[in-house]
């Protein structure tokens, strides 16, 4: 039993609890991450990240070694049960409004072991796997975390301020806390099939859907070599009945036809559920629930990961803020009331997307084989379909609007190339900003170096200038994490209302 108490536990050493990690590591804060697997898990489940989500690692100085590893996706394709193209969306091969690819595809275990490798820079933070946590109990200002080697047995347990639960779909954090789940009523069973090919298969990279609701399918290159394919289950079928190539091999011929099968080799046949959930409450005053402890998102937007590290970028820099003794603790509440509606609106998302895709039987059929040739012709549609840019977050302490009126505030500030050739995030560096387009006065600037903030004046003709206008304001704070916090006409009160951040310390 150890009784020094550390600042943060982060239960789960998947993406979000190593991103979380990380992030806590650029400002100095001391973390402990347990995992209950001695290493990388070694089976690939995501495959998909936004350019929102390249942001986080591109913030985490990993930006360079995911492109290496990552292949861009050129869009969507839908197809009829005979392979025949209903509607194509292409998009462009320009980077997106944060200066990376709209939609990138990989292998998640060659992800993870990046955000691992990353890990080393920060010496406050400390990697622990072949850990299984038994227990959280709160009791006054610490939270004790029980665990045991599961070899072994033997129990031991820390002392930590806050503890993270990225600790999945079965959380034993969210256990902990008492908290319920919500199922959002979608439930359906997939093969997962994940292929190494020697050769070049020969078909468009971007996504291809298969809109059948007797056997929808979604086939996807992920990288130079692999290769990712979906299939529903009907009733009574099982990932075990696929085991045998025999019966597997035909599922994939229509991608794979000119490819001798003794070139392909599959590496993971395996039965997913797709589900739809989202926990009750996301705090539990020192417990917090990120990733698929907190929700559970359908593939069909590619959103289920991106969304965990999404909550870790949100969480990190306030827990650091707070520890730093620069926020009050009480803006911890702003995690959840930013983050359940933003994911709630992806799962909403993931679901009409998949309904749209896969199901109404041949009626559904017949509607989409009308309707979707014809998409191209409907205004804004393509604009639409391949916009990688999510919802604003919704109001909070950290998160000032207006209800029912278009404001800059929730939405994140693009990082764009500023006239020194920097990025945006580069500068800031995880700290607050305030963009303006107006000069500051002498005191207006003294009181934003106070308070840990960034000053960055928007030239006309800039990406920043073009930013303000088009969100009809003249100044915006812009928080750690990317998200505006208010933004306006009002200069003065701008300037008031920057918070003092006491995470000073930032190591990229």
């Amino acid at each position: 039993m150890n009784d020094k108490t550390i600042p943060v536990v982060i239960v789960g050493a998947g993406p979000t609890g190593l991103t979380a990690a990380a992030l806590l590591g650029q400002y100095g804060v001391e973390c402990l991450v347990l995992d209950r697997w001695e290493s990388i898990y070694p089976r690939p489940r995501a495959v998909h990240l936004d350019d929102e989500v390249y942001r986080i690692l591109g913030r985490l100085g990993l930006g360079g070694q995911f492109a290496a590893i990552s292949w861009r996706c050129l869009g969507l394709r839908l197809l009829d049960r005979e392979m025949r193209v209903l509607a194509e969306f292409q998009r462009d091969a320009a980077d997106g409004r944060h200066g990376f690819p709209q939609a990138s595809m990989f292998d998640q275990p060659e992800l993870e072991a990046i955000l691992r490798a990353g890990l080393k820079r920060h010496e406050t933070v400390t990697v622990r796997g072949a850990t299984e946590v038994t227990a959280l109990t709160q009791d006054g200002g610490a939270v004790r975390v029980g665990f045991a080697d599961p070899v072994t047995g033997r129990p031991d347990s820390v002392l930590a301020r806050y503890v993270l639960g990225c600790d999945g779909a079965n959380s034993l954090a969210r256990a902990c806390i008492g908290t319920g789940v919500k199922d959002l009523g979608f439930a359906q069973r997939w093969l997962v099939v994940d292929v190494a090919a020697t050769a070049d298969i020969g078909q468009w990279e971007g996504v291809h859907q298969v809109c059948d609701p007797h056997r929808a399918a979604t086939f996807m290159r992920v990288g130079e070599t692999r290769y990712r394919w979906e299939f529903r289950l009907a009733p009574g079928e099982t990932a075990d009945q696929y085991a045998d190539p025999a019966r597997l091999h035909p599922l994939i011929r229509p991608w794979t036809k000119d490819i001798p099968a003794g070139e392909l080799e599959v590496i993971r046949a395996a039965e997913y559920t797709f589900r739809a959930q989202i926990a009750d409450r996301w705090r539990d005053r020192r417990v917090f629930l990120l990733g698929d402890a907190a929700h559970l998102t359908p593939p069909f937007i590619g959103q289920g990961m991106g969304t965990g590290m999404r909550d870790a970028m949100n969480l990190a820099w306030k827990l650091a803020g707070v520890l730093g003794g620069g926020l009050p603790e009480r803006m911890l509440d702003s995690y959840q009331a930013e983050r359940k509606p933003h994911a709630l609106a992806s799962i909403r998302l993931a679901k009409l997307t998949g309904a749209l895709m896969t199901q109404g039987g041949e009626a559904g059929n017949l509607l989409r084989r009308l309707a979707a040739p014809r998409l191209h012709r409907v205004p804004g549609l393509r604009e639409q379909v391949l916009d990688s840019q999510t919802p604003a977050l919704r109001r909070s302490d950290l998160v000032v609007r207006r209800p029912w009126r278009r404001s800059l505030a929730g939405r994140l500030c693009p990082n764009v190339v500023l006239p020194d050739g920097r990025r945006f995030d580069d500068v800031t560096a995880g700290r607050f900003a305030i963009v303006t387009l107006a000069e500051l006065s002498a005191d207006q600037r003294d009181g934003v170096r106070r308070r840990g903030a960034v000053l960055l004046t928007a030239a006309p003709g800039t990406g920043l200038h073009r930013w303000l206008r088009a969100g009809r304001a003249d100044a915006a704070i812009v928080r750690p994490d990317g998200a505006v916090l208010r933004a306006g006409r009002d200069l003065a009160g701008l300037c008031a209302a920057l918070p003092a951040f006491g995470a000073a310390r930032f190591r990229p």
